[in-house]
């Protein structure tokens, strides 16, 4: 009996890699519901930062880039860095390319993952199977990784604190918030662009809090990108293009070079489009830092300090931690305990070869969870084109 790759995630990451490794002639079995962090933990109405060009999840044969499915579905076209596109239609993309590539996407939890004594892996299924693979490809993008500083995140777990607190990822409605007055903490794409949607649902108020000043910042416009530099698909520069073209390279970066590029470049930033929609109607302040978050007649209070031993409190009815994701394989819980300890991490991310295969053999990582070894790229669906080949190449070689 052959058996299977397993790939365990059905996002653009895991959804690319899938079909990759099948049109290589490689058994592979996908578990996840497709697509479900698009749809589930991104707000109505959000609109991708990302551009056409830099949103088709790549695939090995002609005829699945995004304006692909806009052709075949009639879908609004996509094409101009001009057009922005819709989270609902995005979705909708990646269940096309699911049905037309991977029709046996299985919408089921795994609920462990072990090594067996012959080196291959032993899934368990939350449907009660059990089975083996040779190989495993974790593709489970931001799920489980959300980031809540530490000042709140007592609060945030606190089960008598009504929720006063909570995560960007926890919500997909933003009308639960009109008529409140919200705090929204960060200042990347994810920050600004929930406190708009917050403002345009009826929050009576939005206020942003940055740690530094000058944080709240907007992109140029398609037209204001510098001309003498290359074009990539996150805008016009040199280091973004080497970035984009030579993603293997920064595996041989020291690690903390790595981390740095991971964390600053295409950093927070929010996008050119929603600089009129964020002014005038989102407050901000700069250049104080949540030092701590409780409850006080039902409602959050954040104690916030500027430097110089200067802190001010700042009351709201809800506050919203937009503080991004933060890798670690201690959260990936499907992962046995032996396996989590056989690999070899930096910063609580696993260290990948030039094909995405961590220290365990078979064990392979792609998108977010690759972004410490190949660098900023694999935060974008865009970098399903530069990992995919090379994760399937990798792995079609396996016995």
């Amino acid at each position: 009996m052959i058996r299977p790759v397993a790939v365990i995630g059905a996002g653009p990451y895991g959804l690319s890699a899938a079909a990759h490794l099948m049109w290589r002639g490689v058994p592979v079995r996908v578990f996840g519901s497709a697509m479900a962090s698009w749809r589930e933990r991104m707000p109505a109405g959000m609109l991708l930062k990302s551009t056409p060009v830099a949103s088709s999840i790549d695939a090995p044969q002609p005829g699945h880039r995004l304006v692909d499915f806009c052709a075949d579905t009639g879908t609004t076209r996509y094409e101009s860095d001009w057009d922005l596109i819709r989270v609902e239609d995005f979705a909708a993309y990646g269940d096309w390319f699911a049905a037309r590539l991977l029709p046996g996407v299985e919408d089921v939890r795994v609920v462990s993952v072990d090594r067996t004594p012959s080196g291959s892996f032993e899934l368990k299924l939350d449907s009660g199977e059990v089975f083996e693979a040779r190989a495993v490809v974790v593709a489970t993008g931001l799920s489980g990784l959300a980031r809540m500083p530490y000042a709140m995140d007592r609060l945030a777990a606190d089960p008598t604190a009504g929720g006063l607190v909570s995560h960007t990822s926890h919500h997909r409605d933003l009308t639960r918030f009109a008529g409140q007055d919200v705090v929204v903490v960060g200042a990347g794409q994810s920050a600004l662009e929930n406190a708009v949607l917050m403002a345009e649902a009826g929050a009576s108020s939005v206020r942003i809090v940055a740690r530094t000043r000058g944080a709240v910042a907007f992109g140029d416009a398609p037209d204001r990108q510098p001309r003498l530099a290359p074009v990539t698909p996150f805008g016009n520069a040199w280091s973004l293009w080497a970035l984009s073209n030579h993603a293997t390279r920064v595996r041989h970066l020291p690690a903390p070079a790595r981390h740095y590029l991971v964390r600053r470049v295409l950093g927070p930033l929010g996008a050119w489009w929603l600089r009129d929609r964020f002014t005038g109607r989102v407050r901000v302040t700069e250049g104080r830092r949540v030092v701590r978050a409780r409850a006080r007649g039902g409602r959050p209070v954040l104690t916030l300090s500027g430097g110089g031993g200067v802190s001010a409190e700042l009351t709201a009815d809800h506050v919203m931690a937009a503080t991004g994701y933060r890798m670690d394989v201690a959260a990936l819980g499907f992962l046995g305990s032996g396996l989590r300890a056989a690999l070899v991490t930096s910063r609580g991310a696993p260290v990948l070869d030039g094909g995405y295969g961590s220290s365990v053999p078979g064990l392979h990582f792609t998108g977010i969870q690759a972004a410490s070894s190949f660098g900023p790229l694999m935060r974008f669906v865009v970098g399903t084109e530069y990992a995919s080949p090379r994760l399937a190449a990798a792995l079609s070689g396996r016995g």
